[in-house]
Order: C-alpha cells, then sequence, then structure tokens
C-alpha cells in the first residue's frame, strides 16, 4: 500500500537578502516518514522546518499540503503564561469540555513519563520541565506531522528511552533535527541532508547515513577530479591562441571561461563543507596519583520543609586519568556532586579531599562564564589583544574562531547573537584554549552539530588527563568514558565499569538478579508463613571513644602526606634531568630505588588516613 502524500515542496529558491539559501529545493513528506534532518550549523535546518509549517515564504517555487493535514512544532524555546498550569499549557488546544475528558487519559500516557506535576504553575518551572511540558503537548496534538527540535535536550534517559518508543509508533510523519545519534539511528528510516544549499534524501535510516554519504561525497570528488583534468586539456587549447575571426573558436574560449569559473567555486564549496575542526592533541602535566576523594560525605537540601538526600555515606576516590560519566534524573545530585568536587558547596558530613595541585577545566551547560554583551574577540581575549594563548603559544583570535568553523567576520559580533550551537562552540574553543589536567565537561553536547561533535569525541579520546562527563548523549558516553556513576536519587548512586552499553547491561542483569530474589524470598515466604516468629532485640550500638595514640597518629598524618609529596616532587625533578646519571650514577641510582617507595608510602598514608577519619566520624 502506498503512503499518502501528505506535503510537497518543488524548485523552491529561498534567500536573506542578495544570500541565495535554497535553490531548487525539492522534497516530500509522506504518511509514516520518520526522517532526521542534519546539515552543519547554519546550513537551513530551522528555515526548512518553517518551509514545512507555512510560516516562511518561498521567493520561487511551489509548496503543497494535503487539505485538514496538521503540523505540530517542537521548538525550543517557549515563553510560560504567568499562573498558567502545565494540564491547561498541554490541553490548551482542545475547545470543548468534552474533548478534554476525551483526552484526560493522555495525562497518564504522556505526562506522567515526562515527569510533569499536572498542576505545577508554567512560570515556576525550569528549563528542562518547560522542555517536557512542550513535548507532552506536542505530542498529546498528535498532528499529522511532528517536527522536532533538539528533543532530547534536559531529558533524562529514561525519558528519552520512552520518547524514542513513542516516536517509533507514531501514525503520522516525523521531521527530527537532534545531535543524539543513538536517538536518531533508532527513530530514523530517512535522512534529509542539508548540503551546500540542497538538499539529499538518504533513502535509509541514519545508522546507514555515513556510509551512505561517504560514497554520494567520493563520487563527487571523482567528478570534480574528471572536470579538472577536461578543463586543464581546454585551458591548454585556449593559451596556444584563438583567431578572433573564427567565431566558434570564440564560443569555445567563452565556454572555456565560464567552465574555469564555475569549477573553482564548486571545489572551494567543496573543500570548505568537506572542513573540519582540527586540533592539535591536548597535553595535560602529570599530578598526583590521587586526584580527589569523598569518604562518607552527606548532602542534602530542604524543600517546603522536607530534606531531600543528594548524597548518603557517599564515598568515591578518583585516580589519575579516570574517566567518568555521570548519569541521572534532573534533580538526582549531579550537579551537587560537580560543586562539592570544585569546592563550591561544602558537605553537611565526611570529607571531600582535593589534590592540592589539581586544577579545573569547567564546561557549564548554563553558559554562566559567557558574557551576552561581550564581542566573541573579547570573549577570547579579555585582557586585549588580538592573540589568545593557546597551549602555550599565540594564535590570532580570528585564526583560532575559523579553527572552530566561525567566520573571521563574526569576531567583533556579540555573544547574544550567536545561536545555541555556536555559543557552544565558543565555550569549546575557550575551554580547550587551555584545558587543565581536570576536565569536566557538564552537558557539553547540547546543540552541537555532528561536526563538532566529532571533533569532541576525537580530542576527548585523546586527553590523558581526569574526565568527567555529566550526559545524556549515549553513544557520546560510549565513545569518551570508562565508568558510569548513575544518580539513582535519594542519596542512591551506583557505579559500573565501561560506557552506557556496558551500564545497560549492568543494569538489566541486576534487575534480573533482583527479580530472581523475589521470587525466591515470595516462595520461603509461604512455606514460612505457618512457622512460629521470634523476634530478638537488636543490642545497642555503642560508640568507643578513639584512642589518644590514634588520635596522635590521624593529627599527624597530613603533615606526614604533604612531606612525602614534597619528597615526591623533588625526586621527579631531579630525575627529569637528562644529564643526572652521566653526572652523578650513585644518586641517579638511589632515587631512583626510592621514588617507587616513597609513593608507595604516600598510598599507605592517605588510605590510612581514611580509616582513622572513618573511626572518628563513628565514634563521635
Amino acid at each position: 500500500m502506498v503512503a499518502r502524500l501528505l506535503l510537497s515542496v518543488q524548485d523552491a529558491c529561498v534567500s536573506f537578502g542578495d544570500k541565495k539559501l535554497f535553490d531548487g529545493l525539492s522534497f516530500n513528506i509522506t504518511e509514516g516518514d520518520k526522517i532526521c534532518l542534519v546539515g552543519k550549523n547554519g546550513a537551513g535546518k530551522t528555515t526548512l522546518m518553517n518551509i514545512i509549517t507555512g510560516t516562511r515564504d518561498l521567493d520561487d517555487g511551489t509548496r503543497w499540503q494535503l487539505q485538514g493535514m496538521t503540523i505540530g512544532y517542537l521548538q525550543q524555546d517557549i515563553t510560560p503564561t504567568k499562573g498558567q498550569s502545565v494540564y491547561d499549557f498541554v490541553f490548551s488546544q482542545f475547545s470543548t469540555e468534552e474533548q478534554i475528558a476525551a483526552n484526560a487519559y493522555k495525562v497518564d500516557m504522556v505526562l506522567h513519563p515526562l515527569g510533569l506535576d499536572p498542576q505545577a504553575k508554567m512560570d515556576k518551572l525550569s528549563g528542562g520541565q518547560l522542555r517536557r511540558a512542550a513535548m507532552a503537548r506536542a505530542l498529546v496534538e498528535e498532528p499529522d506531522i511532528l517536527l522536532l527540535d533538539e528533543p532530547t535536550n534536559h531529558l533524562d534517559l529514561d525519558v528519552i528511552e520512552w520518547l524514542e518508543g513513542m516516536v517509533r509508533g507514531y501514525h503520522g510523519a516525523v521531521v527530527c533535527i537532534s545531535h543524539d545519534k543513538a536517538f536518531l539511528n533508532a527513530i530514523s528510516d530517512k535522512v534529509f541532508w542539508l548540503d551546500r544549499g540542497t538538499l539529499k534524501v538518504c533513502p535509509y535510516g541514519f545508522s546507514r547515513f555515513d556510509e551512505w554519504s561517504a560514497m554520494i561525497l567520493d563520487q563527487e570528488a571523482r567528478t570534480l577530479h574528471n572536470r579538472e583534468k577536461a578543463l586543464l586539456q581546454e585551458l591548454e587549447w585556449a593559451s596556444r591562441g584563438v583567431k578572433a575571426r573564427r567565431k566558434r573558436n570564440q564560443r569555445r574560449l567563452d565556454l572555456v571561461k565560464a567552465e574555469r569559473d564555475k569549477f573553482f567555486k564548486d571545489k572551494g564549496e567543496f573543500l570548505r563543507m568537506m572542513a573540519k575542526i582540527e586540533i592539535s592533541p591536548i597535553e595535560t602535566e602529570v599530578s598526583s596519583k590521587i586526584v580527589a576523594e569523598f569518604f562518607k560525605v552527606k548532602k542534602g537540601f530542604n524543600e517546603d520543609g522536607r530534606e531531600i538526600p543528594i548524597l548518603d555515606q557517599f564515598s568515591l576516590r578518583i585516580m589519575r586519568g579516570d574517566r567518568i560519566g555521570i548519569l541521572g534524573r534532573n534533580g538526582s545530585g549531579k550537579t551537587t556532586f560537580l560543586r562539592l568536587l570544585t569546592g563550591e558547596l561544602e558537605p553537611d558530613a565526611g570529607k571531600v579531599k582535593m589534590s592540592r595541585e589539581i586544577e579545573f577545566s569547567y564546561f557549564d551547560q548554563t553558559r554562566r562564564d559567557l558574557i551576552p554583551e561581550w564581542s566573541l574577540w573579547k570573549t577570547l581575549a579579555p585582557d586585549g589583544g588580538d592573540h589568545v594563548n593557546v597551549r602555550g603559544k599565540p594564535r590570532h583570535v580570528c585564526g583560532y574562531l575559523k579553527d572552530f568553523m566561525f567566520d573571521p567576520t563574526m569576531a567583533l559580533q556579540p555573544v547574544s547573537t550567536l545561536s545555541g550551537g555556536q555559543k557552544n562552540r565558543l565555550m569549546l574553543a575557550r575551554v580547550l584554549a587551555d584545558p587543565k589536567s581536570f576536565l569536566i565537561l557538564d552537558e557539553p553536547t547540547n546543540d552541537l552539530d555532528m561536526d563538532t561533535l566529532d571533533m569532541l569525541e576525537e580530542m576527548l579520546s585523546e586527553y590523558q588527563g581526569t574526565l568527567i562527563i555529566v550526559s545524556h548523549d549515549r553513544d557520546f558516553l560510549d565513545q569518551t568514558v570508562t565508568k558510569i556513576l548513575a544518580f539513582e536519587g535519594d542519596g542512591k548512586i551506583e557505579g559500573y565499569i565501561g560506557g552506557y552499553s556496558d551500564y545497560l547491561a549492568a543494569r538489566a542483569e541486576r534487575k534480573a538478579r533482583m527479580g530472581a530474589a523475589a521470587e525466591a524470598a515470595k516462595r520461603t515466604d509461604k512455606k514460612d508463613a505457618d512457622a512460629p516468629q521470634v523476634i530478638e532485640a537488636a543490642p545497642a550500638a555503642s560508640k568507643t571513644r578513639m584512642s589518644y595514640k590514634l588520635q596522635y597518629e590521624l593529627d599527624n598524618l597530613p603533615k606526614k602526606i604533604a612531606a612525602l609529596e614534597s619528597e615526591i616532587d623533588e625526586l621527579q625533578d631531579a630525575l627529569a634531568d637528562p644529564d643526572l646519571y652521566q653526572r652523578d650514577p650513585g644518586a641517579f641510582e638511589n632515587m631512583s630505588r626510592r621514588l617507587p617507595l616513597a609513593q608507595a608510602d604516600l598510598d599507605h598514608a592517605e588510605t590510612r588516613w581514611l580509616e582513622l577519619e572513618a573511626m572518628k566520624a563513628e565514634s563521635v
């Protein structure tokens, strides 16, 4: 059965001033299509969405839509109405009480899975909650064509997986813009690729897009090569001279000149399209083996008189070179953990110990370090001048901006004029200019295009320092981290080895074990239902005071640790001298033997400090 055609655009032309964005744009959307829309920043993805909705007029060409067909658009930003409830916002398009009653079941089907309280006020919601409310409204409207612009931003992983199922089973057509490769792999059966003012249609889902697009580009490269060979032959003929009286030859010469100009234009656009963000590998100074330690940390917040636990008796040791991904629902404690780590917050109980030599580079998803009134130039060079220090080497601001795919003419634009993706690229440029030995990235993939995302993955794969990433992008986590911390809420945190896929497998295995244990417990309870119950009183917990000897040892351990760290630094500096062995072989041999012993002593002292702190906490 042939799918019903919902919308068709043919030979469309769209311009902004003198710049032609689309020329000869043609595409169809049929019922049941699951389309992902991809292209570089500035390629026209938002404009294409507006063409589909009809809010952007065509300069030329035709747009047709099926009579009575409806279109819904989940946009990036919405403005909440003061005092309006989530329920009223979601169902505001229904005009009668009967229609509202008929759709009330969707509260359980959509609002609850999205974690929304129907009675909450829209003007009191966070940015992420507003996005989920807009998502709920788009889904309950059930339009014939549903347009989704970055639908996974600010969503928890469980909600993203739920949304995948909703989109796959959606009766109408879906057109989606997203940086989340795993989401696109799961929901799409077709790709619209915006490339240099044209739209190319990949007849497969996003999972096969890389293979298909590489084949298209290889074919284009071969065509350009053949055109270049033919053009060189024509130019060689033209260089021998043309008799002006022969009109046939003059016409041929005009065609050669026109082909030359078109070839160089096409080749330049092809090379610019193929250009990738390239940055040199990041080198970090070696820091101490233990970067940070959380020991029995407790942290909570009071909300409306109710204590909300964030961390409860939480212990963690972060070692140099660890690559940790952090998952969890909004409000589960991820940001609190980062603020404790960076020293912005103090724990209610327990200890957070940081290596004294550690330095942070922090990518903050709220972009609070970007000042809207500043230009891109001033953001990268706040102290003035026309150069930015990039890992110890001066780079001209415009040249460095080009590395991150900014046109140098944008250098003096204010930050407030940038799109979300451009702001994130500017933040990356700022952070990566001088990355420290401990890199913290809080939702770095939001609003990034695929090229920038690939660059970031490649850069992080070569990063030698300690890395913590908070992200809901599953493919990105699989590519960049080797450990997962899953914040489950109510102070519960689980650790897993591997990336996101390993976390999923381990979680499924744990659920299966818990299910089997629950079944076994039910069978045991049934057998023992009639058995007499004996309840023994638990002995009262007694606390013993730390002895003077242990307290003395605890008081003196910090000095011992500091002395060992100082000795290790001196030994490493001395052994870094390439002439030491020739100058004093005995000293070289003694220092080489002492260094691993001192490092072992330091590890033992730090472990002992943790043990004694635990004993002290239990005795209080």
